[in-house]
């Protein structure tokens, strides 16, 4: 359980500005008003995260810089389109950079890494596939089921995210259990976030 809190809480915290958006678009609050929202709380995150002098992970400024950008453009010109497209365009960005071995390391604690490291490097595959996978059905839907895209965006995002996290954790926390009662832990360097 203390694994899980622990991993629950980055988790969580980096993603309050799609948090936020999704709530605000199936509360019905309308496209503008939800960008603008998840906008705010997605640097309302950065701008905590470095008062406190903690370093910001690559997937946080990537957030960060595509949430300004789609917001900017649906601002300016009034076309949801801008938002519709942005999902897939993050999707592919975040994916790519989740193929990076060692990103997920900041989501276990330290001294864990030898006994389950290679484990959560195959996870970062799994997460990078993920995105992916939701990168093109995030486009299909903007664009043949524009009508249902609100209510994609609201559920599937968080839906398939919460969904592997939960899997992720019982899986590492199964292999990690089962070595240590055989005595085995994984011995391999710790790689770099």
């Amino acid at each position: 359980m203390r694994n899980l809190l622990y991993a629950l809480g980055p988790m969580l915290f980096d993603s309050l500005g799609i948090i936020t958006f999704a709530i605000l678009l199936a509360a019905g609050a309308g496209i503008v008003p939800a960008v603008v929202g998840g906008t705010l709380v997605a640097v309302a995150v950065i701008g905590y995260e470095l008062a406190r002098g903690h370093p910001i992970a690559a997937l946080q400024w990537i957030s960060l810089a595509s949430v300004l950008l789609t917001a900017a453009a649906t601002l300016l010109t009034g076309d949801p389109r801008f938002v519709m497209a942005k999902p897939t365009v993050v999707y592919l960005i975040v994916g790519t950079v989740m193929l990076r071995k060692g990103w997920l390391n900041r989501y276990i604690p330290p001294e864990q890494m030898a006994l389950v490291g290679d484990v959560m490097d195959r996870f970062g595959l799994i997460w990078a596939a993920l995105m992916f996978a939701s990168a093109g059905l995030n486009l299909i839907v903007a664009l043949l089921f524009t009508s249902w895209w609100p209510l994609f965006i609201g559920v599937f995002p968080l839906a398939s995210k919460f969904g592997l996290f939960a899997i992720h954790i019982a899986v590492v926390h199964f292999i990690g259990q089962a070595r240590l009662r055989r005595g085995e832990v994984a011995m391999q360097p710790a790689a770099a976030e």
